[in-house]
């Protein structure tokens, strides 16, 4: 027998997700999650579907929810909070996307995969990530003032990258990006979803067959060679990790660089001590947190904050208003690259924190001191309300970041 929902007054009346973002405010969450979280850091949601669930705005709260396992990251158990979802029940995480597994299906692959993220193999990388970075600058000059960062160096940096890391050929990235960008769309068409799935299948498939025909020395070669994935599972983990890899980083890279060129005593800080890169990165992790929503489903009758969440409800964790709880960060709206952020949710929480997170750490670490220190003048070439944001993606960002900078 289900138990009923407290009947405090502060669960009485369900909210809805708040997702329009204040004018003039790119970098902070949406208007009214704040609000939410100072007065009910866990309250009744209605989803667009009609489900009365849960929405999670408290530090504590996300991070308990994160931690649980009786809590359930199966898609096919959720609901959608996000209007222009999928019409009916969402259909289970394809294979391989282990973002929507529970153990133990998810501990099996991640034992997997965790074992191929080795040191020397990001040592490896890290000495890339320079080149690359270096190369990307080197070709921005010689082109000389005005581009868009996005294009120029945010989005080819991790792209190249998580191609070597993958050892996916760098000249079929028109082929996946497209596909890639289409998946993280949270109002894309269902046809429109299905045709890039299929597609970015089509392309691991023909990889995956080359590995297992060839296999090299990259962590698909490594897979294909020396674990017991099935040729459906690897294109399923192939696929989800190239996606992953291309989206979260990218937007990192640019729009941690809108914020610093719009907060320019902290551009200036990192341009002048770039050893404050690595706390720089954490606090921009943590400030702008691009991944700025997860979806969690109770299994069983759960106590939290004073409040049963019952099973089958789906709870909404706002990971943005989670990184911005002043019970956890002091003056947390303020950009301080300085500051310890530690603890933050920006690569998540649980068995479910970013696989990649340390090559993202590198990626972030060396590029955007490296930028400000090539381009001292660096700056917006657009005011900073005409820059286009990413409102409808599950990931946040800029859309493009044009810039400018003076020659000499």
């Amino acid at each position: 027998m289900q138990h009923e929902p407290s009947t405090r007054p502060d669960a009485a009346e369900p909210v809805t997700l708040p997702t329009q973002r204040a004018a003039g405010c790119p970098f902070d969450p949406p208007a009214g999650l704040a609000e939410l979280r100072d007065q009910r850091p866990l309250a009744r949601m209605t989803y667009p579907d009609g489900h009365v669930g849960w929405l999670a705005t408290g530090y504590s709260t996300v991070r308990s929810i994160m931690g649980d396992s009786r809590f359930s990251s199966r898609y096919e158990l959720m609901h959608y909070p996000f209007p222009g979802g999928p019409e009916g029940p969402v259909p289970p995480a394809p294979v391989g996307d282990m973002t929507g597994m529970d153990a133990p299906e998810h501990t099996r692959f991640r034992r997997i995969l965790i074992s191929k993220f080795t040191v020397r193999r990001m040592r490896r990388l890290t000495d890339r990530v320079r080149e690359i970075t270096a190369e990307h600058l080197d070709a921005m000059e010689r082109r000389g003032p005005g581009t868009d960062l996005v294009e120029a160096f945010a989005r080819p940096l991790p792209a190249l990258m998580i191609c070597e890391l993958l050892g996916v050929p760098y000249a079929d990235r028109e082929r996946f990006q497209g596909h890639a960008h289409t998946l993280m769309t949270m109002d894309a068409a269902p046809e429109e979803q299905y045709a890039a799935f299929t597609g970015l299948q089509e392309f691991m498939t023909e990889l995956v067959a080359a590995k297992r025909a060839e296999p090299s020395d990259d962590l698909l070669g490594d897979l294909a060679r020396g674990s017991d994935l099935t040729d459906e599972e690897l294109v399923g983990v192939g696929g989800f990790l190239l996606s992953a890899g291309l989206d979260t980083t990218a937007n990192m890279i640019a729009h941690g660089t809108f914020a610093l060129l719009t907060n320019p005593a902290q551009a200036e800080a990192l341009r002048t001590d770039p050893d404050l890169a690595p706390e720089a990165v954490e606090e921009l992790m943590r400030y702008l947190t691009v991944a700025h929503t997860t979806v969690k489903t109770a299994l069983e009758d759960i106590e939290l904050d004073g409040l049963t969440i019952t099973a089958g409800e789906t709870v909404t964790l706002s990971l943005e208003a989670a990184n911005r709880d002043p019970e956890r960060f002091p003056d947390p709206d303020t950009l301080d690259l300085s500051r310890k952020a530690t603890g933050h949710l920006g690569f998540g929480h649980g068995i479910h924190q970013c696989l990649g997170q340390q090559l993202a750490r590198v990626e972030l670490t060396v590029a955007l001191p490296a930028l400000l220190l090539r381009f001292p003048t660096l700056r917006l070439d657009v005011p900073a309300d005409k820059v286009p944001l990413r409102t409808n993606m599950n990931i946040y960002g800029v859309h493009r970041l044009p810039v400018t900078w003076d020659e000499g």
